[in-house]
C-alpha cells in the first residue's frame, strides 16, 4: 500500500526525492521521442501508418474519419450517455464564457491612448489520449475553450482503436464542437504530425493535450525544434490530498484511486494529521482497490505513492506548495483558512463533498493542468490558452508634444538616434 514517512523526519534530500516524478534519468524516452519526431517529419503519413501498426496494432488505409463516420459513431451511443455528455458540454461551455473579458483603454497621459485586444490563435491541434483509457472528457475540455476563442481551425488527433475508429462518446463529443474530421494519430507522432504537418494532418500554431510520458516530451521537444507552442507539459496524472481527523478515509482512498486507475505512472499523495486517519485510509484503499476493474494499473500507481504525517495543516499545506498537485483536494471542515495558503496547485478541490471526479468531467472547471511541479509556474487550460493579446496604441499630437521629450531623452541616453530622430521629426 502506500509508503508512510513523517514530515518532522524527513531530511532535505528526502524531500527532494519525494517532489521527484516522471524523470528520465538516462534520457532514453527523449532519444526514442526524438526519432519518432525525425521520422514523422521526414516520412509524414508513411510513418504515422506504421506507428498506428506497431504501437496501435491497426493497419489504416486512410488517417482520418469524415462527418458521415463519426455521426454513424456518435449515434451507436445510448441517449443516457449523450444526455450526460451534453450536460458536461453546456458546465464546462458556462464556466470558461465568463473568462472573455474586454479590458478597458487606458490613457498614461493625455493624448497617449494603450489598450490590448484579444485575438484567437488560428490553428490549434488537440491531442486526445486513448491508450489504456479513452477520454472524450479531455475533447470537451479542449474544444470548448477553443471554440469560445474563435479559433478558426481545431485540428483533433487520437489513437485507432482495433477497429480502426474512435470511440463512439468522442464522436459524439465532435459533433457538439461541430468538428467534422478526426485523425487517427496517437502518441509522439500524433504531436510531431501537428507540428510539421504531413499529407494529411494539417499543421497548427499550437498544440494541447495531455497524454503519458512520451507524448509530454515530445511537446516540450517541439516548442524547442520549431515555432509551434504548447499550452504545459502537462503529463501522467497526479493527486495530493490534504485531510484532517474531520475527513472520510473511505472518501480520501476513493479519490487516490480515482488518479491511480489513470495510468501505472499516475501518482496519489495524501498528506494527513491523524496517524488514526492515514491507518484508516490504508485499510480503505485494500478494499477498494480489490473492487476496481483497472485494479493493476490502480495498484502499479499506488506502489510509487505515498502518505506524510504531519503536526499540523500549516506543514501539510507547505509540502503541498513544494510539490505543486496537478489536484489538490482538501478534505477538512475548517478549509477556508487554507485557500489563500494555496499557492502552487493545478485545481483546488475543498470540503468533503468535491471529487476530483466532478472537476475531470463535468462541473465546469478545466481538467488540462500542469503536471510535475509545473503548476508552480503555468495554469490550467481557459479561454486564455487559446488566445493571443495584442497591444495598441494611439497617441495624439498634443500627446507626442508631452511625451516625446522623455523619448527623446531615454533614446539619446542608450545610443539610439534613429530612435531619437523618428520622434524628433515630428515635433519639429
Amino acid at each position: 500500500m502506500l509508503k508512510t514517512y513523517r514530515y518532522q523526519s524527513l531530511q532535505e534530500q528526502d524531500i527532494q526525492r519525494l517532489l521527484a516524478r516522471n524523470t528520465d534519468p538516462s534520457n532514453a524516452i527523449q532519444q526514442s521521442v526524438s526519432a519518432i519526431i525525425d521520422d514523422v517529419r521526414a516520412n509524414g503519413d508513411a510513418a504515422l501508418k506504421s506507428y498506428a501498426a506497431k504501437f496501435d496494432g491497426v493497419q489504416l488505409d486512410r488517417l482520418y474519419l469524415d462527418t458521415d463516420e463519426i455521426a454513424g459513431l456518435a449515434a451507436s451511443i445510448g441517449r443516457e450517455q449523450q444526455r450526460a455528455l451534453e450536460i458536461a458540454f453546456a458546465n464546462i461551455h458556462r464556466f470558461h464564457a465568463t473568462q472573455q473579458r474586454k479590458e478597458r483603454t487606458v490613457e498614461t497621459m493625455p493624448g497617449v491612448k494603450c489598450w490590448r485586444e484579444p485575438r484567437p490563435i488560428e490553428k490549434v491541434g488537440l491531442y486526445i489520449p486513448g491508450g489504456s483509457a479513452v477520454l472524450p472528457s479531455t475533447l470537451l475540455m479542449l474544444g470548448v475553450p477553443a471554440r469560445i476563442a474563435g479559433c478558426k481551425e481545431i485540428v483533433v488527433c487520437s489513437p485507432p482503436q482495433a477497429d480502426g475508429r474512435i470511440n463512439g462518446y468522442v464522436a459524439y463529443c465532435l459533433q457538439l464542437l461541430q468538428i467534422n474530421r478526426v485523425y487517427l494519430v496517437g502518441g509522439a507522432q500524433a504531436v510531431a504530425a501537428m507540428a510539421y504537418g504531413t499529407e494529411s494532418v494539417p499543421g497548427v500554431d499550437k498544440i494541447f493535450g495531455p497524454g503519458n510520458q512520451y507524448v509530454t516530451k515530445a511537446k516540450s521537444l517541439i516548442q524547442g525544434l520549431t515555432q509551434v507552442s504548447i499550452d504545459m507539459p502537462a503529463g501522467p496524472s497526479e493527486v495530493l490530498v490534504i485531510a484532517d481527523h474531520t475527513a472520510n478515509p473511505s472518501y480520501i482512498a476513493a479519490d487516490l484511486l480515482a488518479q491511480a486507475e489513470h495510468g501505472a505512472d499516475s501518482q496519489a499523495v495524501l498528506v494527513c494529521t491523524d496517524q488514526q486517519l492515514m491507518d484508516s485510509v490504508q485499510s480503505a484503499l485494500a478494499a477498494q482497490l480489490a473492487e476496481l476493474p483497472r485494479a493493476a494499473i490502480a495498484a502499479k500507481a499506488i506502489g510509487h505513492s505515498y502518505a506524510i504525517l504531519c503536526d499540523t495543516l500549516d506543514e501539510a499545506m507547505a509540502f503541498s506548495n513544494r510539490y505543486a498537485p496537478e489536484h489538490l483536494i482538501i478534505e477538512a471542515d475548517n478549509w477556508q483558512p487554507l485557500l489563500r495558503k494555496v499557492v502552487n496547485a493545478g485545481s483546488v478541490f475543498v470540503g468533503h463533498n468535491t471529487p476530483e471526479s466532478a472537476g475531470d468531467y463535468a462541473s465546469g472547471t478545466n481538467h488540462t493542468l500542469p503536471t510535475s511541479g509545473y503548476a508552480r509556474s503555468y495554469s490550467g487550460v481557459s479561454v486564455d490558452s487559446f488566445i493571443k493579446k495584442i497591444t495598441f496604441q494611439h497617441i495624439t499630437a498634443e500627446g507626442l508634444q508631452r511625451l516625446g521629450p522623455t523619448v527623446e531623452l531615454l533614446a539619446e541616453l542608450e545610443g539610439l538616434q534613429a530612435h531619437k530622430k523618428a520622434v524628433s521629426i515630428r515635433l519639429q
